[in-house]
């Protein structure tokens, strides 16, 4: 089956007539269809119709806005179930993790269509008499969001619904590996009521990702992606002076205290370093253990995660699922050739699921007393490979946490409230969880991260909406009379 784009209200071929096959990576004969591998003329066609949306639904009024929103949140509940396998068929994450995915989309359509009653401003006093200052929030235009295919409407919804609810206008790029869930991401926002050309997806590889970032008329691009992307994505928008918003990478750290719950503990871990396969850039990718409970606790793993079911999303007895492509396949196992020269203590795992070689299933993985100048240890393996090393004490497990480019999320299990809360002082990530893994956003919290993971926005809660909008400044003289700041008041 040959799929389209979702250009001004309407599904079009693409210019370029060619089209790419999306496959389930549980099972490499099924070829779920074919998507359009669309051009630059495809871009420009899109950002016509948003342009041409934009006059009309910038004035629309924000309440009435949001009103749409909540209804698509409605949409994406009715459709939860559908979606979920959609998601599943096409990128591989169990039917209730994908569910869970759709989840936050409708949380996000609930959060954001109400905060259109909420877009606040400032009022202030002049210094003048007879004057008043006000500043308000305005959307910024056309919003080129290019999203990648781990969380293909979870992350998406960040982006796009948000941007929307501000009386912006969006051309979306979806990852090749999830395009299908952009289509009906397309579809129940079209059930909600958008009118034609505010929302549009344009399908395709790297010369649709550079032709958004590139066109004269897209103001902003929303990124989610690799960090090597992301750099060269910031630099050309540095270049054109043209707004982007970055999430990218992370080498996400749990600290494991000699006083933690280590049942709990065991079950963040579990969850952290293997759910989603290990895909997602806050997965627990290190553990840092204290050494009085380090052996107890690696055993406790040992016993444990190997225990996992492999297999397919869609079979209701799996835990763990495939990774996404060929191409994540063969660089995880080069990450395991690298354990192997530089000598790495391999616990279990560190090999294909030999009985399921149809898809690209990669064993739950752990390697112990690994130093922190190991390439495992620095890296972004991005599937389920946990890495495990030994501290003494707190400040030695926190400078361990910190020695890493990212600074996504991070997590420390501790029964001390005074651990608690030196970590959270002192741990360079823009998200850190106490007693739970360094996964779980919600809808209403700023998300991001800093140093390599990001450039300083914060998707998620009211945050996100710095991002896409613009301030205002109006100054508003009812004296009769010429009154110059700075001049005629001092």
């Amino acid at each position: 089956m040959q799929f389209k784009n979702y250009i001004n209200g309407k599904w079009v071929t693409p210019q370029s007539e060619k089209y790419f096959k999306n496959i389930n990576p549980a099972d490499k004969n099924d070829i779920i269809g074919e998507f359009p591998d669309s051009n630059n003329a495809d871009v420009n066609n899109a950002t016509d119709a948003a342009k041409d949306a934009y006059a009309s639904w910038r004035r629309t009024p924000a309440p009435k806005r949001g009103d749409i929103l909540r209804i698509a949140g409605d949409i994406f509940n009715r459709r939860k179930d559908e979606l979920a396998r959609v998601m599943t068929r096409e990128m591989g994450k169990p039917v209730f993790e994908t569910k869970g995915d759709i989840q936050e989309a409708i949380d996000t359509c609930y959060y954001a269509g109400s905060e259109t009653r909420r877009l606040f401003g400032n009022t202030v006093p002049s210094e003048m008499n007879d004057k008043m200052n006000l500043s308000f929030r305005v959307p910024i235009g056309i919003c080129g969001i290019i999203t990648a295919w781990n969380f293909p409407i979870a992350v998406p919804s960040w982006k796009i619904i948000p941007a929307l609810a501000a009386g912006n206008v969006v051309v979306f790029k979806p990852s090749e590996d999830s395009p299908h869930s952009a289509n009906i991401f397309a579809e129940i926002m079209e059930e909600a009521g958008l009118p034609k050309g505010v929302f549009n997806v344009v399908h395709g590889a790297a010369e649709v990702g550079n032709s958004i970032v590139e066109h004269k008329d897209i103001n902003l691009i929303g990124f989610t992606g690799s960090t090597k992307t992301g750099n060269s994505i910031a630099s050309r928008c540095g270049q054109l002076n043209k707004k982007v918003s970055l999430e990218m990478g992370g080498k996400n750290a749990m600290i494991v205290m000699d006083d933690a719950d280590l049942e709990t503990a065991l079950d963040g871990i579990i969850w952290g370093a293997y759910g989603t396969t290990g895909q997602r850039c806050t997965a627990t990718s290190r553990l840092i253990i204290h050494e009085k409970v380090y052996d107890n606790f690696i055993q406790k793993i040992v016993e444990k995660a190997p225990k996992l079911k492999l297999g397919a999303g869609l079979d209701k007895t799996t835990e763990v699922g495939p990774v996404i492509n060929q191409k994540a396949f063969n660089k995880i196992s080069n990450y395991f050739d690298i354990a192997k020269s530089e000598g790495l203590n391999l616990q279990f795992g560190g090999k294909r699921k030999d009985s399921l070689e149809n898809g690209f299933f990669i064993e739950p993985t752990l390697y112990s007393d690994v130093p922190q100048d190991s390439k495992l240890f620095q890296e972004e393996i991005f599937g389920p490979v946990l890495v495990a090393t030994k501290v003494s004490n707190l400040q030695e497990a926190i400078d361990a946490a910190n020695n890493s480019k990212y600074g996504l999320s991070s997590s420390i299990f501790t029964n001390d409230v005074r651990n608690s809360w030196i970590a959270i002082r002192e741990l360079e990530a823009g998200i850190t969880y106490v007693n739970a893994p360094t996964i779980g956003a919600e809808a209403h919290m700023p998300f991001g991260g800093v140093k390599g993971t990001g450039n300083g926005h914060r998707e998620g809660g009211w945050t996100v909406f710095d991002i896409f909008t613009e301030w205002k400044t109006v100054y508003i003289d009812y004296s009769g009379s010429l009154q110059r700041a700075q001049i005629d008041n001092y």
